[in-house]
């Protein structure tokens, strides 16, 4: 993997000189350190091996402290004579409760987390800092603001005694994760705290609010006024803290050119560098063997689909494609209206073609529920009935057919329904006569506490299911977890089981995804408008026969692109079992791109620059 390219500054390339002397230490801030509230806790704890590959024991992060994650998460050492247990001892003495550590995940980096509740009782002065030395206004801001900038608050006080008692020894980075970190940021460059800054935005507060609100978000961005659009929202606060940060940073990075064209608009400046998003990569020894747990996951949604669906009407496993999308609940940014539309095309394709084939699509994301409805657990339970009544009828003719052919002098097989007591054929029929029903299987799993955007579309398309359908609908208003009585997988072992991820996301900087399919050998479809597939199209011209899809949404209308996405899938379908595999093989080989191992390299260049400019700016 090559190293970026850096934007220019003053029309000429600031080069990077190669490190001497004492190692630099580097801090990386987040809100999602030891706190998985989204997608930037996976990139933070996914990338962490590397980085303690590169850094060893001048790595740190700092997060927040939450006692119910930390418990699992987090090893508190305050015996620990290191320069960043010292910083942190110095700051509880003075009544902060700041914590050193390690992160209890793969190569225990070291970790610091502050407590910021107790500083809240100071939120008016910080508040009123903001203003004054930095213009942000925080009137009426919601309660995860106020926590946001207690937070933001205390790394910054870390960060400059920290600062104080080593920067002459050492060079120092800090590298801040988006708003909900980097509200400090601004004091520690107004105060000449010798620490190199990077700000990395993963999504811009102002593109996420108002793509999900217009239809035409990537026509209008260059004509954004980002002060009018932050108040008609109501997030003046995260907007300005947004900017500030972005402005006063050493290196500006976000991760995809399709996010950099927002910074532009609403930050007021070029991004330094792209930092594009990778995962830690297990390749397995031997090749197959990927395609084996294929075959396993997708047995055990079978079973999920016999218990969901064949009391109604059943069909052929055999002959039959997962799909799947998954995410946060945006309708219209994550691309869901575009996937409906487009399977309600592809139904209409397949039962025009007289084809066999059928298409099963989990709609996996979180919306508010009361429960898992009572009638898809009572389905699954009696199935689960019949499944040990067969067993038991299995056993039971084994054992005396093993004697009949034992003691037999005849060849021939014995009639088997001789051997089954009528006890267990007439519970049998019981059971199957208890279970099957002429009602349509449910769209969805829980029952929702609302209609939703999803719910509203099956009613109006009558995608409900029906016998004669060839897409099905599974909506699964929550997250896939092992104590899911329904499933019983982990997320990583669904997305195995399936045979295609569809994210052809309207509003994605990035796209974990699509990704997660890559590594996993599934073949995924993204978008040209997230940062996953507007990268793979830089990347190779031939994505699509490695079995990443990508939908053209920046020039073609919502019709449009309903349309190739339909196309994509219908050609999915029609394709062979032999070249399905082959394409997963294909696909499964291009995931060392995106090891951490491997897109390191951009951070680093992104660390030395802000230690570049930083020597630039003392000069």
């Amino acid at each position: 993997m090559s190293v970026p390219k850096l934007k220019k500054e003053s029309e000429e390339v600031i080069k990077i000189e190669k490190r001497v002397g004492e190692k630099p230490i580097l801090f990386e801030c987040a809100w999602e350190v030891c706190n998985q509230v989204g997608g930037i806790y996976t990139v933070i704890r996914s990338k962490v091996p590397a980085m303690v590959e590169e850094w060893g024991e001048n790595y740190c992060l700092i997060g927040p402290y939450f006692p119910q994650t930390a418990a699992i998460e987090f090893e508190r050492q305050d015996d620990d004579n290191s320069i960043f247990s010292e910083t942190a001892k110095i700051l509880r003495d003075e009544g902060f409760d700041v914590y050193y550590g390690r992160w209890l995940v793969t190569g225990r980096p070291r970790i610091i987390l502050i407590d910021f509740h107790k500083h809240l009782e100071k939120i008016d002065s910080i508040k009123y800092e903001l203003w004054e030395n930095h213009n942000i206004s925080t009137i009426n801001c919601e309660d995860l603001v106020n926590s946001v900038l207690a937070f933001g608050d205390l790394i910054k006080k870390y960060l400059t005694l920290f600062a104080e008692k080593n920067s002459r020894k050492y060079e120092i980075v800090a590298h801040f994760h988006e708003w909900m970190a980097s509200s400090g940021l601004p004091d520690l460059r107004l105060k000449g705290v010798n620490i190199g800054t990077v700000f990395t935005t993963h999504a811009t507060m102002l593109g996420r609010y108002i793509a999900g609100n217009v239809n035409d978000f990537y026509e209008q961005l260059p004509y954004y006024n980002w002060e009018k659009e932050a108040r008609e929202y109501g997030i003046e606060a995260q907007a300005g803290i947004e900017r500030q940060s972005a402005q006063r940073c050493h290196v500006l990075t976000t991760v995809s050119d399709v996010t950099a064209k927002e910074c532009e608009v609403f930050f007021g400046r070029v991004c330094d560098l792209i930092l594009p998003n990778g995962l830690n990569i297990t390749r397995f020894a031997a090749t197959h063997e990927f395609q084996n747990l294929h075959l396993k996951y997708k047995q055990k949604i079978n079973q999920f689909v016999m218990g969901h669906f064949f009391q109604s009407y059943s069909w052929d496993l055999d002959n039959t494609l997962y799909f799947f999308t998954s995410g946060r609940y945006e309708f219209k940014n994550k691309g869901y209206d575009l996937t409906l539309e487009a399977l309600k095309r592809l139904n209409f394709k397949i039962v025009q073609a007289g084809i066999d084939t059928t298409v099963v699509m989990f709609m996996i994301t979180r919306n508010p529920v009361y429960s898992i409805d009572p009638q898809v657990l009572q389905s699954r339970a009696v199935m689960e009935e019949i499944r040990q009544t067969v067993e038991s009828i299995e056993k039971e003719i084994g054992e005396h057919l093993f004697y009949a052919s034992a003691s037999n002098d005849d060849a021939k097989l014995p009639d088997l329904n001789q051997f089954v007591e009528e006890y267990w054929r007439l519970r049998l029929r019981r059971t199957i006569q208890t279970w099957k029903t002429k009602t349509l299987p449910r769209t969805v799993t829980h029952l929702l506490q609302k209609p939703d955007e999803i719910t509203e579309f099956f009613e109006n398309s009558n995608m409900k299911n029906h016998q004669q359908d060839r897409v099905k609908f599974v909506y699964h208003p929550d997250f896939i977890s092992p104590t899911n009585p329904l499933f019983g997988l982990e997320y990583s072992q669904f997305v195995r089981g399936c045979h295609l991820g569809v994210f052809p996301s309207y509003y994605e900087p990035w796209g974990y995804t699509p990704l997660e399919c890559v590594v996993r050998g599934i073949p995924t479809v993204t978008s040209d408008l997230s940062g996953f597939g507007d990268f793979m199209m830089q990347l190779m011209h031939d994505y699509e026969n490695v079995g990443v899809y990508v939908v053209n949404r920046k020039e073609k209308t919502f019709n449009e692109a309903a349309e190739q996405l339909a196309d994509i899938l219908f050609k999915f379908v029609t394709m062979s079992r032999r070249d399905r595999i082959r394409q997963r093989n294909r696909v499964e080989n291009i995931s060392d791109v995106f090891d951490w191992t491997n897109l390191r390299s951009y951070y680093d260049t992104a660390h030395d620059l802000a230690l570049k400019k930083k020597g630039i700016g003392k000069s």
